[in-house]
């Protein structure tokens, strides 16, 4: 079929308004969130699960490169097209308009449609006071349930660990080109054809006697385990975990999923965030292995941060912060692609500076007043390290008594328990900090490179987890940010590197070091395409997708199409 006749099909099956092929109007889904961007023969929002599966259908008749894409929160360039050099015409298929959640059991556990977000569940869940399985930093800008599935994200959630389930409903193409749906839901009577499945599953009519009772996994519920063998030989998660990589479970857009079913927890009734400052990082190791060890309740969350990004989060994000403070998280994805857009038209104007709506933003922030509490600046001012501990129900006790009786009476360390609005701030500036070096860069483009941004897995007795990159990288540096997920050794490394660094030459020295002390990268922002991928996440890819249909050259492999012999 030609590229007209695949566009007039797809026009067919959503409608026209559903379908873009102009370069301006589809550079937004063709670009990553932070980086990446690449070609595509048209972007395709269907509006029923029917017209996902109809899409799909003809573009592997028509036989395209498909990427699956929701609301491209991901920050490793996975969820867009990579480049221009593929060998076939690549179809984005975006699924944010198919949305649905299906409570059961009373909230125990969700089916969720493509589209919608962890945002949404949160809301859903909060009405019969259960939360989701994953919280991460994009839930608050339209993180898909679907898309956290898919890419193992991790999250802050020290007591669940990476989003997982082995129930689900997805396409796949088969070694003979095939386009077959697999339902793994564990939902009795849906019926027998495609049809009949997706259209009584959008329905949502689903009674309590379909539902199995199975002993399939609907989230990570062994994590809470993991992450107190502070001796394992492994990081506690990391993306690449065989244990973890079940059909769509880690599939990054290797199959085209339709529904998932994920588990949910009870509400605490009562929470409470500790904010803790040193200057001796080693004290905050004294105090994870304690809680770790000996603490009956796991922290809810546990965030550290070192003073350049809480200096560069609050100069640099504060724009991010009062968004959402203000406007709420509604409203965010829909700004973030009006921006990219305008962003995208605006680049294109030679003598411009590039990401000018970014400047714009940042210099509107600064004629807002001081955004963050007196207490967390005055931390700021004395200590270097932070810690954001946040305790639920008999764990506030627990942790008050530890920090009052044993850790607050080393020399050097205090901390202070929370105010609602200097839990509200604290959490923000936290979120905050995940974009401030974008900001930074963009700021100062004209001196310094691409931001260089890792997220790693480190061993949980690694005793080297604060970095001090050597010399040979060190004078190379404009500015280091380190910040992440204190508990599980999940730490988010952003580097801005002087003009004229060789920022892949520096990167590989890194990766070097870290494979050397046995870390895994990337933890949990999936492989996309700028790391490469482990042999064994290799294979799975490959039996999930053997003819290359899907996502082609995620990893880091070859974007032709394969044909199998058997």
């Amino acid at each position: 079929m030609s590229a007209e006749g695949l566009v007039s099909e797809f026009e067919k099956i959503v409608g026209r308004k559903n379908v873009l092929t102009k370069e301006s109007r589809t550079a937004y889904y063709r670009s990553g969130f932070r980086s990446g961007f690449g070609g595509a023969l048209a972007v395709v929002f269907p509006g029923t699960l029917l017209e996902q599966w109809l899409v799909l259908q003809a573009c592997v008749e028509g036989n395209c490169a498909i990427i699956m894409q929701a609301t491209k929160t991901g920050l490793t360039e996975g969820s867009c097209p990579s480049g221009f050099d593929y060998d076939r015409p690549v179809v984005v298929i975006n699924i944010t308009r198919v949305k649905r959640l299906i409570l059961l059991d009373g909230g125990k556990q969700v089916v969720a449609l493509p589209g919608s977000t962890l945002h949404e569940l949160t809301q859903e869940l909060q009405k019969v006071k259960r939360a989701p399985h994953s919280v991460i930093g994009s839930t608050t800008i339209g993180a898909t349930i679907i898309g956290g599935i898919a890419n193992n994200s991790g999250g802050a959630l020290c007591k669940r660990g990476s989003a997982y389930t082995e129930l689900a409903l997805y396409a796949q193409v088969d070694k003979d080109g095939k386009l077959n749906l697999v339902n793994h839901l564990g939902i009795r009577n849906l019926g027998d054809t495609p049809e009949e499945i997706l259209a009584r599953l959008e329905q949502g009519d689903i009674s309590e006697d379909d539902v199995e009772d199975t002993d399939k996994s609907a989230s990570d519920r062994h994590y809470k385990d993991r992450i107190r063998n502070l001796d394992s030989e492994l990081p506690n998660r990391f993306n690449a975990d065989p244990a973890l990589l079940h059909e769509v479970s880690g599939s990054a857009g290797k199959v085209a999923a339709f529904a998932v079913r994920v588990d949910s927890y009870p509400l605490p009734e009562r929470k409470q965030v500790f904010y803790l400052g040193t200057n001796d990082p080693a004290h905050f190791v004294t105090l994870r292995q304690h809680i770790l060890r000996n603490f009956k309740e796991l922290p809810d969350m546990c965030e550290y941060m070192n003073r350049p990004i809480f200096d560069t989060a609050a100069r640099y994000g504060k724009d991010v912060f009062l968004s959402i403070k203000y406007l709420g998280t509604k409203r965010l994805p829909k700004a973030y692609a009006l921006k990219s857009t305008v962003e995208y038209h605006l680049n294109k104007v030679p003598f411009l500076p590039k990401y000018l709506p970014d400047q714009f933003l940042y210099f509107v922030s600064r004629l807002f007043p001081q955004h963050l509490p007196k207490r967390l600046l005055n931390y700021r001012d004395r200590f270097e390290h932070y810690l954001i501990l946040s305790m639920s129900d008999d764990g506030i006790d627990e942790a008050r008594q530890y920090l009052a009786e044993e850790w607050g009476q080393i020399d050097g360390v205090e901390c202070f328990e929370c105010t609602e609005k200097e839990q509200e701030a604290a959490l923000l500036h936290r979120f905050a900090a995940a974009g401030a070096a974008i900001r930074y860069q963009t700021l100062h483009q004209k001196t310094t490179e691409e931001v260089l941004a890792l997220d790693i897995a480190l061993l949980g007795n690694d005793p080297e987890w604060v970095e001090s990159p050597p010399p040979e990288i060190a004078e190379h540096l404009d500015l280091g940010l380190f910040y992440g997920h204190f508990m599980c050794h999940v730490f988010h490394h952003d580097y801005i590197f002087k003009k004229g660094t060789d920022v892949e030459a520096v990167k590989a020295k890194m990766l070097e070091r870290l494979d050397s002390k046995g870390a895994k990268y990337p933890a949990e922002h999936n492989v996309g395409h700028m790391y490469e991928a482990e042999q064994t996440l290799k294979k799975f890819y490959e039996e999930l997708d053997p003819t290359n249909t899907f996502n082609p050259g995620i990893g880091k492999t070859d974007k032709k199409r394969r044909v199998v012999f058997t």
